[in-house]
């Protein structure tokens, strides 16, 4: 037997010298060129949308607009499904390849009804008594978005988990790596997006509609074939069963023990090094004394006995301490993917009801001037403040703040999303004095009545709230970003991503509901709305936005509630450069326990 165990052995041996020479940073070019063209092709598809449905399919507004941010909130609420297909089976790889295709298939349907004038009512420049595009028009459009919808949410909460399967960033002992890793993907991210603000967008409003959308989807093409040029070269993570299935198991298991006591001791509780080996490779998750309901699914009973004598526990009736404190590490997140909701509902009207006031303003460059700023373009402004914001982070804001903290990191990952929170709703407030602005010189001017006509104001008034709220989510998402995924369980990190979309499609359709419910409560006897179908002059958006403030700082009061009572998660590392396999117990970024020797408040190297 002696030989058949040694060319095992060696069989194992070559399979991890092979799974060692995959992945890297190597990858990177091919994953992070996908995601760039991915972003390119999404952002120059969704930008001007609004222009695309009030203009060419002659929508009034506020049904444009709502339009616009449900099927956005479909694409943002779609990952949680993509999220279940990749962990339960597909793995993240053929996740992302399939959804490249389908959502490749619902932009080729756009641009060509884009480019088919039967696909589109009479054109109505005047916007006055226009015809609305017909039920088999808006099919079509319904049709394509809910195809790339369907596609973005196989991408969204994969790549990011893909790109860390390749760097191996999920390590507490590396986070740092993590946290550069996160700034640099929502860095080249922006970097897309603004290529796509400035050219896409210049084309759809200067050339035509069907080459303004061909061009995203040409690049969608070229994203598809560089991902799939990089697959030799990748780490493919086998999927290790569904995280629901397990997050269902400890919650029926803790059920139907609802009557049994939960010991003091909590070294009493089930553990099972072996069973839970592929969901704890960097370290198993250890006891917390939240939400210790949960605790009675991993408590032995006498009817547990006789199947843990065979090592064959019934999971849907005993849970090991490593799953159940799997679901109180995602439960504790829940509070703050719930606060982002608020957040994006906050900055959601900036792709329709700001690109309206831009088109009454004057967009000329400079006074002398003839090339005049696409009203959607003016998002490059958002998108310039996140990539300068992003660029300067580390160099100096890091260092200046870590001489007050003594963190490394300059803030924590809840502290960068608070500082998110508060620029985001000075974007808010600075927004309805522009508007006020905005308002009172068209009165001068004795343009209220005429929404076509351009009212002498710059554009480039908008430029605060623009870069205000660029600023606010260069610390919010993505320390958001990073929070979601160092804080939320290895084999749960597809599912946490997709919590950071779904908060977004919160937020979308929270925003529908806010301007609907605005919209029909605000309406008066004599026509007046704060948010009128055509006319914007005569509405009060200056209101809408200081409602959305007062909103902004009841959510702000709730956030710090939440990290007042946030509870890190306690994981257990093993420490691969130690001969006698000595454990430590990683509480944060910074600070880690020994538990082999007891030592306490050791500074982490690797951070």
């Amino acid at each position: 037997m002696e030989p058949v165990n040694e060319n095992k052995k060696d069989e194992e041996t070559l399979e991890m010298s092979k799974q060692k020479k995959l992945g890297g940073v190597k990858t990177l070019p091919f994953i992070l060129a996908n995601e760039i063209c991915d972003r390119f092709a999404a952002t120059g598809f969704h930008a001007n949308l609004i222009t695309y449905l009030t203009v060419q399919l002659n929508l009034p507004l506020v049904k444009a607009s709502n339009t616009l941010t449900n099927f956005t909130g479909i694409s943002s609420f779609t990952p949680i499904v993509g999220a279940l297909v990749a962990d339960a089976f597909a793995g993240r790889y053929w996740t992302i390849v399939f959804s490249l295709l389908i959502y490749e298939l619902g932009m080729i349907l756009i641009t060509i009804s884009a480019f088919l004038p039967q696909f589109h009512p009479p054109q109505c420049p005047t916007q006055v008594n226009c015809k609305e595009a017909s039920q088999s028009q808006l099919s079509v459009l319904y049709i394509s978005l809910f195809l790339t919808s369907i596609g973005l949410g196989g991408t969204r909460p994969c790549v990011v988990a893909f790109a860390a399967d390749q760097l191996d960033i999920s390590n507490p002992k590396k986070q740092a790596k993590g946290w550069n890793f996160f700034n640099w993907y929502y860095l080249l991210l922006s970097l897309a997006s603004l290529s796509a603000l400035t050219l896409v967008v210049y084309i759809q409003d200067r050339v035509s509609w069907g080459w303004g959308l061909g061009i995203p989807t040409i690049a969608m093409v070229a994203a598809f074939v560089v991902f799939l040029v990089g697959s030799p070269l990748y780490q493919k993570e086998k999927p290790e069963g569904s995280p629901f299935v397990r997050v269902a198991q400890v919650i029926v298991a803790a059920i139907k023990k609802r009557r049994v006591e939960v010991p003091v001791d909590d070294k009493l509780l089930y553990e099972n090094k072996d069973l839970d080996a592929g969901i704890s490779k960097d370290g198993r998750l250890l006891h917390t004394n939240q939400l210790r309901w949960f605790d009675r699914a991993a408590i032995i009973t006498q009817d547990d006995t006789t199947h843990l004598l065979t090592n064959s526990p019934k999971l849907w009736r005993l849970a090991t301490v490593h799953r159940v404190e799997e679901l109180k590490s995602m439960i504790r997140l829940l509070p703050f993917v719930s606060t982002g909701i608020l957040f994006v509902m906050a900055y959601s009207h900036q792709g329709s009801f700001t690109i309206m006031q831009a088109r009454t303003m004057d967009r000329h460059i400079t006074k002398t001037s003839s090339f005049e700023i696409p009203p959607a373009s003016m998002a490059v402004f958002d998108v310039l403040s996140v990539i300068v914001t992003l660029a300067l982070y580390d160099r100096l804001f890091v260092p200046f703040a870590s001489r007050f903290t003594k963190n490394p990191a300059g803030i924590t990952c809840l502290q960068r999303m608070g500082v998110g929170f508060f620029i985001n709703i000075c974007a808010t407030l600075v927004g309805s004095f522009v508007e006020i602005k905005r308002k009172q010189v068209a009165r001068d001017h004795q343009l209220i009545d005429q929404p076509t006509h351009i009212i002498p104001i710059s554009v480039y008034w908008l430029v605060p709230q623009y870069s205000l709220h660029g600023i606010a989510q260069a610390f919010y998402q993505v320390g958001k970003l990073e929070f979601l995924y160092d804080q939320s369980p290895e084999s749960m990190k597809s599912t946490a991503m997709a919590l950071y979309w779904i908060a977004i499609a919160l937020g979308q359709y929270a925003g529908t509901l806010m301007v609907t419910l605005v919209h029909k409560y605000s309406a008066q006897k004599n026509g007046k709305n704060w948010l009128p179908a055509r006319n914007i002059n005569r509405g009060r958006l200056e209101y809408y936005y200081m409602l959305v403030t007062g909103i902004q700082l009841v959510n702000l009061v709730y956030f710090y509630v939440c990290v007042w009572f946030y509870t890190y998660k306690p994981l257990e590392d093993v420490t691969k450069s130690s001969e006698e396999g000595g454990l430590e117990l990683v509480v944060d970024n910074n600070i880690v326990v020994d538990v082999t020797n007891g030592h306490e408040g050791k500074e982490a190297k690797d951070t």
